[in-house]
């Protein structure tokens, strides 16, 4: 995934300064800083919109109250909640347009993060518009060649690759790239993320041989800079895995995911979602390899680190609860694939919508589980949905 800004750090011009509950409003933003450190996002939530009100309370648009609104806005969508988070991000954005002019690089970054839900939500167009918007402020007020351009560039890149358009994404990330290479020179683990996203998106081509010494010269240059166990390198390992994976050279894949989940756990802590994402990845590998017992302990500790991190019914729960169904389903254990199954269908219609490519998966899935069964109707029905839903996906393929 393209590399983008963290949490804005926030200027206090143009603004009034402390709220009536300063202190307690600080007290809640620690603690939800904390629990997200912690993996414990739910918990980050409410520390969070105990913050919110508190600033709310001062009656004044300042910058606690935009801090809250950005940063409770980036939980909800770290949870899946991406409609929630739409309205607090546009709200602060507002606000800084306000107080600070149209034309702020505050402002500007303030468009980038929108942009970032947008794409998330895969409204494209909306994103597309914002993150121009963004570039247009920045080319401006910074030049052409601005370290602040690159997120921007990359959330368009994005934007291209998940509509196909791989040469214009190409062309961005290169773009991108070239920034941080000229800012920062070519050694540089900043250049090593751009170098990872190109040799993604040459891996979504199928393009694996330009895609392999890529990810390997990415993850040298993080090595040299960072050393072999710095959670930087983690998403290059994670992406070579997967490339690994997708060939078939299992034993390739999976030592680098060991690897990442050892980096990881000793960073965030063994409870941490990002540990859950390796783990999901280990436990498919494994599945591949035979290895179904510990493919299955893999998934299971994947799927609690979720469940307690995000709550039950995020994306991620769907994806690991399909995946720990289709190793029942291989098997031969049906009635406990046949549950899993149904519950990862009935998240993935809730929380990406009823004519998701993910929906698409899970019907076709569960309908080789009710073929199997001998309930044939049942069978025919999901797949006949699922091939709509496919044929509808087709139809529109840039979402917009």
């Amino acid at each position: 995934m393209a590399v983008t800004g963290s949490v804005l750090a926030l200027s206090a011009a143009g603004f009034r300064t402390a709220p009536a509950n300063d202190r307690e409003w600080k007290a809640a933003m620690d603690a939800a800083t904390k629990a997200e450190k912690q993996g414990n996002l739910p918990e980050a939530e409410k520390n969070l919109n105990n913050a919110l009100t508190l600033a709310e309370s001062s009656g004044r648009n300042d910058q606690h109250l935009v801090q809250t609104l950005f940063e409770l806005g980036e939980i909800y969508a770290k949870e899946g909640k991406l409609e929630p988070a739409e309205p607090l991000y546009l709200r602060g954005v507002q606000i800084w347009e306000k107080s600070l002019g149209p034309n702020n690089l505050i402002v500007a970054k303030g468009y980038t993060k929108l942009g970032d839900l947008y794409r998330s939500e895969k409204k494209y167009a909306n994103a597309e518009a914002v993150y121009k918007r963004s570039l247009t402020i920045l080319e401006v007020a910074a030049g052409p060649n601005a370290q602040a351009l690159a997120p921007d560039l990359d959330g368009l890149a994005e934007i291209d690759r998940a509509e196909g358009k791989y040469e214009e994404a190409q062309r961005l990330y290169r773009r991108s790239m070239s920034i941080w290479q000229d800012t920062l020179g070519p050694e540089h683990p900043i250049v090593a993320q751009s170098m990872n996203n190109i040799a993604s998106l040459y891996e979504a081509q199928g393009k694996y041989a330009e895609a392999e010494p890529l990810y390997l010269q990415a993850l040298s240059i993080v090595e040299k800079g960072l050393g072999k166990n710095d959670a930087y390198g983690t998403p290059i390992l994670n992406n070579l895995a997967d490339l690994y994976y997708t060939k078939g050279e299992y034993a390739k894949a999976e030592p680098l995911l060991a690897r990442s989940l050892a980096i990881t756990e000793k960073a965030a802590g063994p409870t941490h979602p990002d540990v859950a994402q390796v783990l999901n990845s280990l436990g498919l590998v494994y599945d591949a390899e035979g290895k179904r017992a510990l493919a299955e302990s893999t998934y299971r500790r994947s799927l609690r680190i979720w469940e307690k991190a995000l709550g039950p019914e995020h994306p991620n729960i769907a994806s690991s609860l399909n995946n720990l169904a289709a190793l029942y389903y291989a098997e031969g254990k049906y009635a406990q694939a046949e549950p899993l199954y149904k519950r990862s269908l009935d998240i993935a219609e809730h929380s990406l919508g009823p004519n998701s490519a993910e929906v698409a998966q899970c019907l076709e899935n569960f309908s080789a589980l009710m073929r199997k069964t001998k309930r044939t109707a049942e069978a025919d029905k999901m797949m006949a949905r699922a091939k709509e839903i496919r044929a509808q996906l087709l139809k529109r393929p840039d979402t917009r």
